[in-house]
């Protein structure tokens, strides 16, 4: 059976979408809210590396603004800012075993269950 860790957002609707997609494969899945439980700069870092993007490419810019936050010059400024407001995060993220997938949109997810 494959395992699947999920930063969910319930009130997401993509993240819903994708959660329910796991589910409809059988993939056993262990969800974190990363708004209650942020990851820390060095999960971050490793999902990073897992989805191969820079951490500005991780960051939901809507909602950055929304917040009228500064936009950081590298890459360890935007962990920072992400570390400090976990509602920015891209969401939902997918992780199984080395690789993730942003579940944006939901599909895929589909390309770590084969």
């Amino acid at each position: 059976m494959i395992k699947a860790t999920i930063y969910h957002n319930p009130r997401c609707s993509k993240s819903r979408q994708t959660l329910d997609l796991l589910s409809d494969h059988d993939v056993e899945t262990e969800v974190v809210l990363y708004l209650t439980d942020p990851p820390d700069r060095d999960a971050l870092r490793r999902i990073l590396g897992q989805l191969s993007i820079a951490a500005i490419d991780l960051v939901r810019k809507n909602d950055h603004r929304k917040l009228g936050l500064n936009e950081p010059h590298d890459e360890d400024g935007w962990l920072d800012l992400m570390v400090a407001h976990p509602a920015i995060i891209e969401r939902p993220i997918v992780v199984v075993g080395d690789v993730a997938v942003l579940g944006r949109p939901p599909e895929n997810v589909l390309k770590l269950l084969t």
